[in-house]
């Protein structure tokens, strides 16, 4: 098997970022970063805002909201009369799951990939509700075929209320075939609600052709925008069932006014949004896609050699087009949450490179992404200095 060579720069991406030189930032996944530009969009649109309070929030506000959801939705190929703007993907979900009216005896359905805050609110409203939440284990390596397979086994049709599926996992960074797994679900009428916080920016898969019922996607992560800017997108069927966490003024608007408007909330972040998915398309966004998944897997190589890890036992469950992937760690290393937090904040300390370290399944991994800011000596850095950190353990 050929090493695979790193992609050549874009040239000047770097320089649209304020991150720290000193610090080789391989975890976009995280937090994403904003570009430059963006900020100044939207330290622009605070200014005005502080300018007169009273008149950016009543005049036309509600209307500049409308006109930003339906810029995002069209990027990410969804309906923009049945996606609202919201802060997070798991506010999403948890806007999904207390619209529900989950009763005793139903059951919420996930995977074991699933992001931890998702599982925590899954459990928490199935506590409040009397339903009962079940987690598929899915393999690592398996197919897509297998994936499908097992979720089509694990469906319980009559009792299964929702199925919670990723995309693209967080934790293991492992494409879901989310188009197929939805078609089985509905088979036997169970409602999907997709977590697809990494997709954005990333997947070029519209939302609409996935067919699901609902769909929560971050923008902030690969799509460029500040951070607290997600779309929520409902079926038409759910949508008016669908209802805000915090109940404000736009309640009787209806979906998706009524979960957009939350009062006094800085909606900046959201206004400033169309500039990043500008920033996306001005560098390229099938140029970015390739470039940042190229450099993934040469980071991926090059710190699983450092590690003694044969190129065969690198895991692919994102395939070609995914710019984060995994690396598992010696046996015994960062097996558990707390173990993988103490070294991933070692690794940032120590070695100046900020990385995710994931605890998964009793085995210790790191993820790493790869973003236009980002070059073949950040990965090397890594490569050269964990080997030593690790043995001091």
């Amino acid at each position: 098997m050929s090493a695979p060579q790193p992609p050549e720069p874009i040239p000047g991406a770097r320089l649209l970022f304020s991150l720290d030189p000193a610090v080789s930032y391989l975890n976009h996944g995280a937090f994403g970063a904003v570009p430059i530009g963006v900020q100044r969009a939207q330290q622009r649109l605070r200014d005005e805002m502080e300018a007169n309070p009273l008149r950016f929030f009543t005049q036309g506000l509600v209307d500049r909201i409308a006109h930003t959801r339906r810029h995002l939705a069209g990027f990410l190929g969804a309906d923009p009369d049945g996606s609202a703007l919201i802060g997070n993907t798991t506010t999403g979900v948890a806007i999904v799951l207390q619209s529900l009216g989950l009763r005793p005896g139903d059951e919420v359905l996930s995977t074991d990939h699933g992001y931890g805050a998702v599982s925590f609110a899954i459990q928490r409203e199935c506590r409040r509700t009397g339903a009962v939440s079940r987690v598929l284990p899915v393999p690592l390596n398996a197919t897509d075929e297998q994936v499908v397979e097992i979720v089509r086994k694990g469906l319980r049709p009559g009792r299964t209320r929702l199925l919670v599926i990723d995309q693209l996992t967080s934790v293991t960074a492992k494409l879901f075939p989310t188009a197929a797994i939805v078609g089985v679900a509905h088979e036997h009428d169970v409602p999907v609600l997709v977590d697809a916080a990494h997709a954005p920016g990333m997947l070029p898969t519209p939302v609409d052709s996935i067919g699901a019922d609902f769909w929560a996607g971050n923008l902030h992560k690969w799509g460029y925008a500040p951070r607290g800017t997600a779309l929520l997108t409902v079926a038409a069927p759910w949508r008016d069932r669908i209802e805000p966490l915090v109940v404000s003024w736009e309640q009787d608007a209806g979906f998706p006014a009524r979960v957009e408007w939350q009062a006094t909330l800085d909606y900046t972040a959201w206004l400033a949004a169309p500039a990043g998915l500008f920033t996306l398309r001005s560098l390229g966004v099938d140029r970015v896609r390739e470039h940042n998944a190229a450099l993934a897997t040469y980071g991926q190589r090059v710190v699983g050699d450092a590690l003694g890890v044969p190129p065969a036992q690198l895991p692919d469950p994102g395939g070609p087009g995914v710019a984060m992937r995994l690396i598992p760690l010696p046996a015994g290393t960062a097996t558990t949450i707390d173990a993988a937090r103490a070294l991933q904040t070692r690794i940032g300390e120590r070695l100046g490179v900020e990385v995710a370290a994931i605890g998964w399944n009793g085995r210790g991994w790191l993820r790493l992404a790869g973003q236009v800011y980002n070059s073949a000596e950040d990965y090397e850095r890594l490569a050269v200095r964990l080997p030593a950190l690790l043995a001091q353990r």
